[in-house]
Order: structure tokens, then sequence, then C-alpha cells
């Protein structure tokens, strides 16, 4: 393989990393660690071994011959084009493929179960297009020991993705300006990026990243160690996933190494303290780098610069690759996930200052974060699909537009609303059909005053991003995005360790106010009160609500939505269907006249031109007055709109907590969706409808 893959691990002694600067600033200290901190770093070391981050010799010997397969596929790939394109019997000897790798693999981090990638360099008459995503797409299609082959030529950065022997690999392609490739190339000059382009560029970029980060730290088998185990935490703590807008793999990377350059004869123990206690100050969007920004204005290619693009000054978290050209890899940071990191920095920092004082173990750093007990509102995300090779798709597809959704939230509350995405998914092992769920918490944020009748309407905003995410290019009919509002004490139990929910208390009856309904915002998760006057209401036997005792236990199967405090049925309106499910309501409950929703059954029931459901989505994008969006200011921002009849529906005040309607099993419905799909599968056009979501307290 690569010759890369052969750089030296060798690290300075003390004496000599106390003399060198590392990055673009001298050390914050040269001290070599205590007797107290060699103790502590092998208490983390054991602590990591015990955590099974390490892989077994027999999966490593796996991982070496999977390399070696692959690299002679593409070897072979490479001398069938040659052939076939009329090249020299020479030529066709000396034809050449090079398989190097990069990410965990590369930096030697990974652990049980992880991705290997890989990236194939090839000669200049090997393109991505036709003899990588097809020619050697069918190649590994009929080989036997390739599962779950998926070639994803539009993203990014394209890549192949496959199972090969049970190891997942993500292999990419570039194209060098060169007739035969040597086996032993150098991708860290320069050179190699003559006459390509930039998808060509980012594909080399990951290796060549890889191999700068390991030449700048100053003891690779520290910095190893150390980033192993931050990755640990951060996947703990849930702040681990580059497409949601958290730290990935090489952010965390750039960021440990930066500590091991301040730090250059610093141990384990001590630069996982350092570690939080540099970031919980610094000064974002400060970036951080390793070494200085280089320009090379005879390749041209764009590096980051915010001085010239505007674009870069938008960057809240600024991490800065070294390898030119030198880029953000944090770009996808939002103001919501960049509070959340700085939160779980702060927690970890006050953590490791008690271990350094012998007031606390090492498994306290790594205490999971109780996500699910942490907001009383959350986004429910749910992803379903036919099949389950769709489903594989279909949620890929989905979560790397949940990033999306969170910037979108921000930008129509005008930045008071948070969103904390969860980057994990969750499956309902009751549920027959392939899905799984992804969640959010909302809170208001911190300081933001709202008075009595206000509320945030994110209805519209959940409607974009239901049209983005079906604008998926590879859509199949039983691909379904559901989006729902749930509350903390209707968190579905499958989200918890086997099966685990939290208890709650029962609520306190106070005798003093006999015959008047309880409020239904008074649960002992914080909920606040309900609107004034609101809780004299009588209960008595003919009224046509439930009383406020089984209210708070009726299913979510029942669909019936909650009740204001005027005596109007809210209309729950939060299912989202795509536009070829034919015969599928959006909503069974999301009539304008404010009537009470049918069970789920009545999924089942036709749309036609003249149904109560509210207008298609498209129409909602030119601006109809049906289309329920909320009020907007000029910088069109969503207003927060006080309680009142929005087009016929009840808008609910953001001091209510109970207010919001549309707790749902969308599994269930999308069974009998599925169903209805399969024995109406001829239906031609059918109407397109739209999602609407209300939110008011997040407090």
């Amino acid at each position: 393989m690569g010759s890369t893959d052969n750089a030296s691990e060798a690290s300075g002694s003390p004496i000599q990393n106390a003399v060198k600067q590392y990055g673009i600033t001298k050390p914050l200290s040269s001290a070599g660690p205590t007797n107290a901190d060699l103790q502590r770093t092998a208490e983390l070391e054991k602590f990591l071994v015990e955590a099974s981050l390490y892989e077994s010799e027999e999966e490593t010997t796996k991982r070496q011959e999977v390399l070696l397969e692959i690299e002679r596929i593409c070897k072979e790939w490479v001398k069938q084009l040659t052939l076939q394109r009329g090249y020299t019997d020479q030529m066709v000897e000396e034809a050449n493929a090079v398989i190097f790798t990069f990410g965990s693999y590369r930096l030697g981090v990974h652990g049980p179960g992880a991705d290997l990638d890989t990236l194939c360099v090839g000669p200049s008459y090997v393109n991505r297009e036709e003899d990588f995503f097809m020619v050697l797409h069918d190649l590994l299609a009929e080989n036997e020991e390739v599962s779950e082959l998926h070639p994803v030529p539009d993203a990014h950065v394209p890549v192949m993705k496959f199972k090969f022997r049970g190891i997942s690999i993500d292999l990419l392609y570039a194209s060098v300006s060169l007739l035969v490739v040597p086996q032993d190339l150098d991708i860290s000059q320069q050179s190699v990026l003559y006459n390509i382009d930039e998808a060509t560029v980012r594909s080399l970029n990951g290796c060549r990243v890889a191999d700068m980060i390991l030449r700048l730290v100053p003891d690779v088998k520290s910095f190893r160690t150390t980033l192993r185990c931050l990755k640990y935490w951060a996947k703990r703590r849930g702040v681990y996933s580059n497409v949601t807008g958290f730290l990935g793999g090489v952010n965390l990377a750039l960021l440990v190494a930066r500590v091991c350059q301040f730090y250059p004869n610093a141990v384990p123990s001590m630069l996982v303290s350092r570690f939080f206690r540099v970031y919980t100050q610094w000064r974002w969007p400060n970036p951080v780098m390793l070494c200085a920004i280089e320009a090379n204005e005879e390749l041209g290619f764009t590096v980051w610069d915010p001085r010239k693009f505007h674009g870069d000054r938008k960057h809240l978290m600024p991490i800065i690759t070294p390898a030119y050209p030198c880029m953000n890899s944090s770009y996808n940071v939002s103001s919501s996930t960049l509070r959340v990191m700085m939160e779980q920095f702060n927690h970890a920092n006050k953590i490791c200052q008690e271990i350094e004082m012998n007031k606390a173990a090492w498994r306290a750093l790594f205490e999971p974060y109780q996500f699910f007990e942490a907001y009383k509102n959350y986004l429910q995300v749910e992803v379903a699909a036919a099949d389950v090779e769709d489903h594989r798709l279909w949620k890929g597809w989905v979560e790397s537009r949940l990033r999306q959704l969170t910037l979108k939230i921000e930008r129509d509350t005008c930045y008071k609303l948070q969103c904390h995405p969860y980057p994990y998914e969750f499956t309902d092992p009751s549920k027959q059909v392939p899905h799984c769920a992804f969640f959010m918490g909302l809170s208001r944020k911190e300081g933001v005053q709202v008075q009595d009748g206000q509320q945030f309407d994110i209805r519209a905003t959940v409607d974009e991003f239901r049209l983005d995410v079906n604008m998926y290019m590879y859509w199949k009919p039983g691909m379904e995005v559901y989006v729902s509002h749930i509350r903390r004490k209707n968190i579905p139990s499958f989200v918890f360790p086997e099966g685990y929910k939290r208890p709650r208390p029962v609520r306190a009856h106070n005798p003093d106010r006999s015959g008047v309904a309880a409020s239904p915002c008074s649960q002992s998760d914080g909920g606040t009160s309900p609107a004034g006057g609101s809780s004299k209401r009588k209960r008595d036997s003919d009224n046509d609500y439930a009383s406020a005792k089984h209210q708070k236990w009726i299913p979510p199967e029942s669909d019936l939505g909650n009740q204001d405090m005027n005596g109007d049925l809210i209309p729950c309106p939060i299912r989202a269907h795509h536009p070829d499910w034919p015969g599928v309501a959006a909503s069974p409950c999301s009539q304008s006249d404010g009537g009470a929703s049918p069970a789920v059954g009545s999924l089942k029931r036709k749309r036609d031109g003249d149904n109560d459901y509210g207008t298609s989505a498209k129409h909602q994008k030119q601006g109809s007055p049906e289309s329920d969006l909320g009020n907007r200011d000029l910088s069109g921002g969503l207003m927060l709109a006080s309680c009142s009849k929005l087009n016929g529906d009840t808008v609910l005040s953001g001091n209510e907590e109970g207010t919001l309607a549309g707790d749902f099993e969308p599994s269930n419905a999308l069974e009998a969706a599925l169903k209805a799909h399969a024995a109406s599968s001829n239906s031609d056009d059918p109407q397109k409808q739209p999602l609407r979501l209300s939110l008011a307290s997040t407090a």
C-alpha cells in the first residue's frame, strides 16, 4: 500500500521536545509529568482497555487482509481498463493503482467495528464518473465477499460505501496527472495536486491531513491515547457527529493535536485535563490551527480566509486542516451545537479538576449524558421505508439534513429557540417496518423573555425541512419521514437502556380545590402554569372532555389532540407524507374547524380537491393565505404569534406547558400507510399535503 502508511511513529525525548516549537506559537508549558500524572495515565489506559476500545489481534489481521484484497481488485481494474483502451503491452504491465488509508485507522485510534477509510489513487486516464462508479462498482457487485454496496457520486467527497468480509469500507478515488502511478507515491507533496479538480483534492486531503497531523505532534503515542480517550468521551456525551454539527474524527484530532503542541512533554492524563482547560477558555471564532495557512497562487485552490471570503466569516468554530488547501473542518457547527459542546467542555473540565485532586475516578468523566432528562420538549424525527436496504439509504439522507432543520429553526425564531440534536438513532423493536427515530431537545434561549400569549410557531420551518428531505434523488415509494413534538413525560421507552423509563412522581391533589380541574401543565417535570383563570373550569359529567386525570394518561394511539383552555380541541397536524403516497391523509386531525380528530384508522381516507386538510406544499411556497405558516416579521424570521386563531386553527400561548398536540406513534400509522400504498400503487399524481407543527412553551 501507499508509503504514507509507513510514517514514523517515533517521538522525541522530553529534552528534545522542550526546546522545539510545534505549531504557530510557543508551548504554554514544557513541564513533564509528575509521579501522580504517570499514575493517573496508567489508570486511564487501564480504563480504556477495560472499555474495549482496542480491537483484537484477529480483527487487526483481518483488516490488513481486507486492505490487501481491495488493493488487488483495484490493480486488476486499472490493468483491465488500460488493456481495453489500446495501450501498449508495457503500459498494461506497468499500470497500477495504490491504496492509502486515512481517518481513525491511519491515525491509529480505530476501535472494534470501526469503518475503514480508504483512498484509491489511479492514473489520469481512469476517471471517477464512469470507470470508478460504474466499472469498478460492477466488479465489486459481482464479488461474493462484498455486501451493502452503495455509491454516492454526488457527495461533497464522492465515495463508494460497502462491506467487505463484514468490515465497513469507505472507498474514495483520485485520478492524478500521471500515466503510471508509482507504488511509492508520496501524496503529501503538492505536486500531486496539479491538473486535478476540487473533488479530487478533497479526496486526497483526507490522507494528506492525517499524515500532517502525525508529523506535527510532539509525541505520537501520547497523541493517540489522548485522542482515543476523547473520542470515547465525545460519544458518551453525545457530541461526536460531524454531520449533525458536533465534533467528527478529524475535528477532534486537530483539537487534540493543538493541545499536544501547547504541552509537548505532557502525558495523556495531563493532555486530557489540559484539553478541557484550553477549550473552555478558547475565544471562538478564533481558529484552531496546527500550522500557518499556506497559499499557492500557481495551483489556485481556495483556502480558508475570512478576510477575503464572506462565507468564512460566518463559521462559529473554525478548526483548520493543516494540508494545502487549508479548509475549515467544522463548518457544520451551529450556534446551538456550539453551545452544547461548550456546556460539555465545562462539565468535563470540572470533573478533570476533581480527578487531579483525587476526588473522582476516570469513570466519572465518561458517564453517559442523560439527554432525555435534559429537556421538557423534543422533536422526534422518525424515518421509515418499505425494506431494509431502502431504509439504510433513506436514513443516511435524512440524517444528513437534520443539521439544516437545526439551522432553520434557529433562523426562523431569530435564534431565540435552541435545538440540541442528539446524534444517535433509536429503533422500536416492536415495530415490523424498517424504521428509526432521531430526537432534538428544544429550549428557549437563556435570558429570552416571553410574555403571556406568545409562542414559537415552527410549522412552516418543519414544512420547509420536509420539502427539502423529499428532494432526495433516489427516493422510492415507501420512504417516509414523520416529525412530531413529544414531551419528556411521553418519551418512548425504547430509547432507554433495556426499556428503562424514569418513573413519574404522583401529582399531589389539593383538597381545597375540590371540583376544579387540575392544570394539564402542572407536571413534576417543571411545566409552567396555564393561562390565568383557566384552572377554574369545572369538571362536569356532560362535557365532552376527559378529566385532567384521564387526559394525562391518554395513549398516543388515540390521537385525540390536546385541549386549550377555552374548550376547543387543538388540531395536531404532525404527520408528513410523501406526495407519492396515494390515498393517505396528511393528518387525520388537521381540520381547520378545530373538530376532534378521528382515530388512526382513518388514515385511508382519500384526498380530494375539496378536503379540509389544508393547501398543498406548492401553494405554501407561493404564499397562499391558507398555508397556515404563522406570522413573519420583515427580517424573514417567524414572529412569536400570540394566542389566536390562525386560519381557523387555534394557536396556543407560550405559558401553557401542555398545549402542544400531536404525540403519536408514527410507525403504527406507517404500517397502515404501507398497506394503503400497496393497494393503490397505480394511483397517479396524489395531492401533496403540508406538514404543520405548532410549538408553544419550551421553557
